[in-house]
């Protein structure tokens, strides 16, 4: 059950058969969670005791928390503007979620990436390019309800309407008990990672928008609204090494590559390898709407990009989708897969 609020086909088939069943372990040279504290002493005389004497208190360790097994899932594009889906308005806000089998309600953590606005009209001024996305907020408690708890606008299309509504998607997430990540005031509320202690497991998810838009206006900085990191990987990196310290499992969630490429491109291929190498264990990786395949990399997935999903079916290539599965044992032994899916609808996925 999970926490309350705080808490192709190479691509299909290929992926599948790769992540079957792949065992992973996770090493680790601490223990996080456990905490030194020292017992309250009863009474002077006590404190005043020799170390060898009955009354003599000891420091005690706390135990560390019971792991658990955790399941963490997580979706790629997602849109909830009644513009560019028609059919979330003349079928409802739970239809983009009606498909999928209450398989979000099912796992410890669900992860989608937001790839627009959420904010009223009239939220904001229409950035200059070529495609602007304005979600509704009145979807997001259907997204809450289908179970998702983290919403990324780390990705290019958060910025669309400027700064005013990409805070103002902060807060309308937020209030519908939906953690976002990856935008906020400054650089520091949009790069600051979301921790969630769900079964024993401290877990970070970090955000990243490698691909922005409009460059470099929509890059959070000091005193201005934007989104995660940009192009800065080096900050990633460090992040990455920063949080890994204070948690069990890391998570990177990025936006990145070349759209409508259905594989990662050779330099992107590096990034997403040393962001393992500084102590990343899953990455969820989007932007080209195409489904790429999952690759384990020592010993860690990455998810290529997870394509679209609660969006228009264009095409066959379009409307490939699916979902990543990550499952932890209490040992830190991990299963990586994609559980296929496919846009029968406008905004409608449906597992297969």
């Amino acid at each position: 059950m999970k926490p309350s609020f705080g808490k192709v086909i190479l691509a299909i088939l290929t992926v599948s058969a790769i992540g079957a069943s792949l065992g992973i372990a996770i090493g680790r040279d601490r223990a996080p969670g456990a905490s030194v504290a020292a017992t309250p002493v009863a009474s002077s005389s006590a404190a005043s005791a020799s170390p060898g004497s009955p009354m003599a208190t000891e420091p005690s360790v706390d135990p560390e928390p019971k792991k658990e097994t955790l399941v963490i899932r997580a979706a790629g594009d997602t849109s909830l503007d009644p513009v560019w889906i028609p059919t979330l308005r003349s079928q409802g806000w739970d239809y983009a979620w009606s498909g999928l089998d209450g398989i979000f309600e099912t796992d410890d953590l669900s992860i989608v990436n937001l790839e627009c606005p959420v904010a009223n009209p009239g939220t904001g001024s229409k950035i200059d390019k070529e495609f602007n996305f304005l979600c509704d907020p009145r979807g997001l408690p259907a997204m809450r309800r289908a179970g998702v708890e983290v919403a990324s606008l780390a990705n290019n299309h958060a910025y669309d309407y400027g700064a005013e509504a990409l805070l103002a998607s902060v807060k309308n997430i937020a209030e519908a008990r939906i953690t976002p990540i990856g935008a906020g005031e400054d650089a520091d509320a949009a790069e600051e990672p979301a921790i969630f202690d769900i079964k024993g497991w401290k877990i970070a998810v970090l955000p990243w928008d490698y691909v922005v838009d409009p460059w470099p206006t929509a890059v959070a900085a000091p005193g201005h609204p934007g989104t995660a990191f940009g192009h800065d990987f080096n900050a990633v990196v460090k992040a990455v090494k920063r949080v890994d310290r204070k948690v069990d499992l890391t998570v990177v969630q990025t936006h990145w590559g070349v759209e409508l490429e259905t594989r990662p491109n050779a330099a992107q291929v590096p990034l997403g390898h040393r962001l393992i190498d500084a102590g990343a264990d899953i990455i969820f990786g989007g932007h080209s709407h195409r489904m790429q395949p999952l690759e384990i990399y020592q010993g860690k997935p990455i998810f290529w990009s997870l394509g679209n999903f609660v969006w228009p079916n264009n095409s066959v290539a379009s409307a490939t989708s699916g979902v990543a599965e990550v499952t932890v044992k209490p040992n830190g032994r991990i299963k990586a897969k994609l559980l296929p899916a496919y846009i029968t609808a406008p905004g409608h996925p449906e597992l297969r």
